[in-house]
């Protein structure tokens, strides 16, 4: 027997949402996941660096997946609760947490890495970005794509404008890294399908990723959380599209 919307709704809204470790959704969410695999591809490449920056870490899950890492190794987060998880996460592993506010300056001085990475970066501060890289080092960082799931964001805040709907262009990412002074070396984006089978799934993913729907409250659109939710059971998964972009830049020797 289905479960009500109440007791969904219910449980999406008690569940931590601290780090960046999205297992909740199992079972009751699917991503389609980039060609690329960017977990096992940073891997490679802190393989063979010597120091090495994680910006925007998140609960630290994705570089502490990483089977070997640099022997200095360093990531930087904005987002109390996931300072916490990936400090307890990445400091036995010899990985320094950073308290960073996200933005200019990076807490670093000049040419200290060979190597920056960032999953899934909120902004990009690309000046920022070669001033930190050694000569010959490498930012490698799979980035959200324009009008990711968007499907979603509409249903709760209609149409959005265009200028909207563009930000986040891989094309906007290669200007700003040729203008700080980096060679892009790869530029790559897929577009992929995502599935919501029940409304818990909606609202955990809403309340964790806060930007998708800046003003989200279970109160405030309970309205639209009902009606989705009885699409979802009449219809099936709500489909969206999540657009991903992966981008490889080197600072000049």
């Amino acid at each position: 027997m289905s479960r009500t919307f109440d007791h969904l709704v219910a449980e999406a809204e008690s569940v931590s949402v601290a780090g960046w470790d999205f297992s909740w959704l199992d079972g009751r969410a699917t991503e389609e996941r980039p060609s690329w695999g960017y977990q096992r591809s940073m891997g490679e490449r802190l393989a063979a660096a010597t120091a090495a920056l994680d910006i925007q870490t998140g609960g630290g899950e994705v570089l502490a997946g990483v089977p070997t890492l640099p022997p200095l190794t360093v990531a930087t987060e904005s987002w109390p609760p996931n300072i916490a998880a990936a400090t307890r996460l990445l400091h036995p592993l010899g990985v320094a947490v950073v308290t960073d506010e996200d933005e200019p300056p990076l807490p670093f001085g000049d040419a200290a890495f060979d190597l920056v990475v960032s999953r899934h970066p909120v902004t990009v501060w690309w000046d920022e970005i070669a001033r930190v890289l050694r000569p010959g080092g490498t930012y490698f960082s799979q980035q959200v794509g324009p009008a990711s799931v968007f499907e979603l964001v509409e249903f709760f805040l209609g149409p959005q404008p265009e200028e909207v709907r563009r930000a986040r262009h891989p094309d906007d990412a290669r200007s700003g890294a040729e203008a700080a002074g980096l060679e892009v070396v790869d530029l790559r984006a897929e577009s992929l399908r995502t599935e919501f089978h029940d409304i818990g799934a909606v609202v955990y993913f809403l309340r964790k990723v806060i930007w998708m729907v800046p003003d989200f409250t279970v109160q405030q659109y309970r309205d639209r959380l009902r009606e989705l939710h009885d699409r979802i059971e009449a219809d099936g998964p709500f489909v969206a599209r999540t657009t991903r972009f992966l981008i490889e830049a080197r600072k000049p020797a």
